[in-house]
């Protein structure tokens, strides 16, 4: 080649490289970036609006960038969960953010978290970073959690029997004048035990006239499971009397309801010589079965129980309500479901001080993992709730 045609050609490939397009800017400059991000609401019961952002990468440019946007579904559904979205969103120059806002419907109903999308397409003047947002709508901590009825009931009334005292959980909040909840773990409290209990409405409310204890699996001060336990502790007691019980269970691997009572010298003598009454007790590993059980000391200064069960001839106690009860009076304690007696402990099984004509306290709880039922596993899903209907006290005229 000529030395005068290569200067030309040089020359020529110079001038090509630093054209300019029609908005000004170089040619080689990087195309403006639109950034999606995905958000998160909670909950609540009036609508509330849910904001998507979108930010422009690029420090300046000098063209209007545009993109079209569209609600979709998911989990979370149109109308009933969130109201549909479309149009077009514009970024002048001289911006780097724009919004979309969309409605989220008010609900209370206490329910696994749900999403939709917000669609991006059609980007003028910039690329996408991608092609949707995901919003996610927090109904775990909502507040209304109905359950069917249906299941065992007994009468408010019996013969020969006063109602002495009652909780029909048909308020809207826990009676703290008369319930208590413990917290913490307490070393496993003597079990080893997983969960940590909390007072937080996310483990103990009150929902369509129920009371809702809720095992979930989260991090929350060093453990990996939350739940609550009650007692009446301090605040009532009783020396016998038919007791009433009416709940539905959980009943899954690692799941260790209970239903029970400690002697309310405790506090002075510990346990067992308190003495301690399960009015009921399950471990999921046998969810159509329950336990009912007495502990006390011995004559040995140990720990002694006994106790009985009782079965369900099909399904299991997680899907219907049943009426766990106990007949106590002096010296002799009976156990039953829905009416039926299946143990009775009387004075002579007690080879120590008999402990069970004192006073007691009741306690209710949903524990996770333990001795008794082992660890939760794969098969187990959370959350886990008992639901207690009534807890109902009378005692002979």
């Amino acid at each position: 080649m000529r030395p005068m045609n290569l200067l030309a050609l040089l020359l020529s490939l110079s001038l090509f490289s630093c054209k300019k397009n029609d908005n000004g800017t170089p040619a080689n400059n990087q195309v403006p970036t639109v950034q999606l991000s995905d958000v998160t609401q909670l909950r609540k019961t009036a609508d509330v609006s849910v904001r998507f952002y979108v930010t422009v990468s690029a420090s300046s440019f000098t063209k209007p960038i545009s993109v079209t946007y569209a609600t979709q579904e998911g989990t979370a559904k149109q109308g009933k969960d969130f109201v549909a979205a479309n149009g077009t969103l514009t970024i002048q120059p001289g911006s780097s953010q724009a919004y979309v806002d969309v409605t989220v419907k008010g609900d209370s109903l206490r329910q696994n978290d749900l999403q939709f999308y917000l669609q991006f397409s059609n980007a003028q003047n910039a690329l996408l970073s991608a092609t949707k947002s995901t919003a996610t709508i927090l109904n775990g901590d909502n507040s209304y959690l109905p359950t069917a009825n249906d299941g065992y009931s007994t009468p408010g009334t019996y013969p020969g029997y006063s109602l002495a005292w009652t909780d029909e959980f048909n308020g809207s909040a826990l009676d703290t004048k008369v319930w208590n909840t413990e917290l913490g773990n307490n070393n496993g409290w003597g079990n080893h035990e997983l969960e940590c209990y909390t007072g937080r409405p996310q483990n103990v409310f009150l929902s369509n006239g129920n009371l809702v204890i809720e095992a979930r699996k989260e991090s929350y001060e060093g453990f990996n499971y939350t739940s609550a336990r009650l007692t009446t502790q301090n605040k009532k007691t009783f020396t016998f009397g038919r007791i009433d019980i009416r709940a539905k269970l959980p009943v899954l691997k690692g799941m260790w309801p209970a239903i029970w009572a400690l002697g309310s010298n405790i506090s002075t003598v510990s346990w067992p010589e308190c003495g301690e009454i399960d009015i009921m007790e399950l471990v999921g590993q046998t969810p159509g079965t329950v336990f009912g059980t007495a502990h006390w000391k011995n004559a040995n200064n140990g720990h002694s129980y006994k106790g009985g069960q009782q079965a369900l001839t099909s399904g299991d106690f997680s899907q219907n309500f049943h009426v766990f009860s106990i007949l106590w009076e002096k010296d002799s304690i009976q156990w039953l479901v829905d009416d039926k007696p299946y143990y009775k402990a009387t004075k002579d099984i007690v080879d120590g001080i008999y402990p069970f004509n004192n006073p007691f306290f009741f306690l209710l709880n949903v524990a996770v993992g333990g001795d008794w039922p082992g660890n939760p596993d794969g098969t187990t899903q959370f959350p886990q709730r008992m639901f207690v209907d009534y807890v109902r006290v009378f005692q002979k005229n």
